[in-house]
């Protein structure tokens, strides 16, 4: 994983859980819904990351 990508996928993680802290704190239930769909949709991407990575591991290993 290319440090943009952990670097962009951290921040969305991040704005994700802003989004979700200021609309539990409003009682602003789509502002929270939206910040716990972005979290999940950086930590897929991470996960998705971390496979391409382990693969490349392996991959390197056996050349």
């Amino acid at each position: 994983m290319g440090l943009d990508d952990k670097i962009s996928n951290a921040a969305k993680e991040t704005v994700g859980k802003a989004k979700e802290g200021i609309g539990d704190a409003t009682d602003n239930e789509r502002l929270e819904a939206e910040g716990h769909k972005d979290q999940a949709a950086a930590n897929a991407k991470q996960a998705g990351e971390h496979v391409k990575d382990a693969a490349d591991d392996v991959r390197d290993t056996f050349r």
